[in-house]
């Protein structure tokens, strides 16, 4: 499929080389129009799907570059990353090291969510896009489907961008933009972004990926979140603390012991009692309620909200956090 909201016409790759090669800012090359030989950078699941999209555009992939195995539990043994394991499964070639992305002679190489910083030495000598998954410059850096849903954005969206030293500043080729729903999770999002920003991109590599603009607008910073981003603060809005559980990880103190709110609802209103106090299978925030769904206690596994309080008996007038 085409790529939406594309930012410009671009010339082919012979109407390219007539006029010498475009450059980012400011001196790094630009990959050329239709490239057929694509390699291609990423760790988690959100990478995999526009990994897929190239291979099922019929893109040669020569190699995937993609974060080393690691534990992923205490227990467990080194595991490989989701887009290792995608590979393999299609038949290509793994490495570990950032370096092949410049020596498999592909005409550009592909990054999507990485989780490492590519050296500009690697730039100069293999041009790179990367997919973000932000409406850039809103929301560069590490975290940006979460930042945009904490601080309430009714609107987010995936942008290609030509990749450069310093953090998610390219220019960029095109955006596509999908709204935020009121219940929308972070998971939620992010897999929506993913299946939509794959398709995109291998639809404007076939098609012509023209001249990228630079970026125009107020830049925002999306830091990883932190454990403190995640504490529910009761006295807040109701809807603020559901944006929070929404993220993922929200947590609360009962009695001294961490408590993970997994998914809640949100009502606002008059607050009905003070900030944390549980009423019924709910808790009073600084203007209404959040209806608790799914909870997770210390040390335990996820529960149905309403089974966790029957076997808990909490008595009334309880206090969180």
């Amino acid at each position: 499929m085409p790529a939406a909201a594309p930012l410009s016409a671009g010339s082919d790759r012979d109407a390219r080389s007539q006029r010498g090669p475009l450059l980012t800012s400011p001196h790094l090359p630009l990959p050329p129009a239709r490239p057929r030989r694509i390699a291609f950078a990423g760790t988690p699941d959100d990478a995999v799907p526009a990994l897929h999209a190239l291979v099922e555009a019929g893109f040669g992939i020569p190699v995937v570059v993609t974060g080393a195995p690691r534990r992923r539990s205490r227990r467990g043994s080194d595991t490989p990353s989701p887009v290792a394991a995608a590979a393999r499964e299609l038949g290509l070639p793994v490495s570990h090291d950032p370096s092949d992305l410049a020596g498999c002679n592909a005409d550009c190489a592909v990054v999507v969510a990485y989780g490492q910083l590519i050296s500009e030495d690697l730039l100069a000598v293999t041009p790179m896009l990367n997919l973000h998954f932000s409406l850039l410059p809103r929301w560069r850096g590490a975290a940006p489907v979460e930042r945009a849903l904490l601080a309430g954005d009714h609107r987010t969206g995936v942008s290609l961008m030509a990749l450069e030293p310093a953090l998610d500043t390219g220019p960029v080729y095109w955006r596509h933009e999908v709204s935020i729903g009121r219940d929308d999770t972070a998971a939620d999002l992010r897999q929506r972004l993913a299946h939509d920003g794959a398709q995109h991109l291998a639809g404007s590599l076939a098609a012509g990926l023209g001249t990228p603009q630079p970026q125009s607008g107020e830049p925002t910073y999306a830091r990883k979140l932190t454990p403190a981003d995640r504490q529910i603060d009761w006295p807040q809005p109701a809807a603020h603390i559901h944006r929070q559980i929404r993220v993922g990880g929200a947590w609360t103190t009962l009695d001294g012991e961490r408590i993970i709110i997994r998914e809640a609802t949100s009502q606002s209103g008059q607050a009905v009692t003070p900030p944390g106090t549980l009423v019924d299978d709910a808790v009073a925030t600084g203007d209404g309620l959040i209806l608790l769904r799914t909870v997770q206690p210390a040390g335990r596994a996820a529960l149905d909200a309403h089974d966790w309080l029957r076997g808990a008996r909490l008595p009334p007038a309880t206090r969180f956090g």
